[in-house]
């Protein structure tokens, strides 16, 4: 058998659909131990043993070998399909922050430009409301324009939310680290998303293309960003949330935590409270983080003299007519339902989802669970 060079093996190995998640980062750490002996008559079992993962699943990895140039070639051509490219822990352009977790991702698959900018990752639920997305729109709007990269995990509600504020910002980035392949489409509708992502920063992931999204690749994704960030921000979270994963990676690695308070009521709530008393810093403006950056990352932020305003920048004129007049009775912070626009309005409901529809595409307004609405950002 010709032995496959180390990064043939990485990528290889990455990919084989059979080896397990803590194998394939075992077997790549272990690497120098076991790979110059393959094939060469010694023992699966001795190798399994030197390299400290299960029989079968050396077996495996010895059975991928037999194909691992030109497993890792296919990767590669499809990485270039979609734009990007394939780095392994071997390559100069592997990220630094990456390398202090233990074990390293063996194998990135990213489409854009990483910055080695200070980052900052901002977390939450899926199921945010008005507050949590504006709270998200504003830090990663700031931040973003700042010249702090927004790191964030792709998926809907507040995720979502910090990726575009980020972008609405002048020459904002923002980094999407995701739970599958480049090349699937989750979530659902979320590749325009994704393409002006990797335009203005870099949608990342370590799972080979054509990986589905499994619940298990969600814990996997959520160390990364925690690597790839300075600090991360929890804005809404419920107990045993991913989000609470990211902040723990994060507090391992020795990077801040940072939480906004939220209602006592809201489930929501409990996990940046949590955090809040078990020592993570309260922030209430994007100023506490800059604030907090500049002494740990020696980088020089334009702070201002006076507080930033809370309230959303300066934005396009509203569209005119009818259209206008629904987004006026659409006030940030609020999500009412059609009925309730219109009734304010006192228009008929059907002109007013007309209406909603137009500005939904524009961007003005975004559609929430229920039947209600709520303040976007336009394109």
């Amino acid at each position: 058998m010709t032995q496959p060079t180390p990064r043939d093996t990485l990528i290889a190995l990455n990919a084989t659909p059979t080896l397990s998640r803590p194998a394939v980062y075992r077997l790549g750490q272990e690497l120098d131990r076991w790979l110059g002996r393959a094939g060469s008559g010694i023992p699966p079992e001795a190798l399994a043993a030197e390299a400290g993962v299960p029989r079968t699943q050396m077996a495996r990895a010895l059975a991928a070998l037999a194909d691992a140039a030109g497993l890792a070639r296919r990767e590669e051509e499809a990485a270039a399909r979609l734009g990007a490219r394939v780095v392994t822990r071997l390559d100069d352009g592997y990220p630094a922050p990456l390398a202090h977790l233990s074990p390293p991702p063996p194998v990135l698959y990213i489409r854009g430009r990483l910055s080695a900018a200070s980052a900052v990752a901002i977390v939450g639920s899926r199921r945010t409301d008005a507050y949590g997305q504006e709270v998200a729109e504003l830090f990663a709007r700031e931040l973003a324009a700042a010249g702090v990269p927004v790191i964030s995990g792709f998926a809907r509600g507040i995720d979502a939310a910090a990726h575009r504020a980020a972008l609405a910002a002048p020459g904002g980035e923002t980094v999407a680290v995701l739970g599958c392949g480049l090349d699937v489409d989750y979530p659902s509708g979320h590749a325009r998303l994704g393409r002006e992502i990797a335009e203005r920063g870099a949608v990342v992931t370590e799972f080979p293309c054509g990986a589905e999204p499994r619940t298990w690749h969600f814990p996997v994704r959520n160390r990364v960003i925690a690597a790839l960030a300075a600090g991360t921000l929890v804005v809404q979270a419920a107990p045993r949330s991913g989000s609470l994963i990211t902040a723990r990676h994060a507090l391992d690695l020795g990077r801040e935590v940072w939480a906004v308070p939220g209602r006592i009521f809201d489930e929501r709530s409990l996990g940046p409270h949590g955090l809040i008393r078990d020592g993570a810093k309260l922030v209430q403006h994007p100023l506490d983080i800059l604030e907090d950056l500049q002494p740990r990352t020696g980088m020089l932020f334009p702070l201002p003299s006076a507080p930033l305003p809370t309230s959303a920048p300066a934005l396009p004129e509203p569209p005119p007519g009818f259209a206008g007049e629904v987004l006026a009775a659409i006030p940030n912070g609020t999500t009412p339902a059609a009925e309730e626009i219109a009734i304010r309005l006192d228009a008929a409901v059907d002109k007013v989802l007309g209406a909603l529809l137009e500005l939904e595409l524009g961007g003005w307004v975004r559609r929430l669970p229920g039947g209600l609405y709520g303040r976007g950002l336009p394109y």
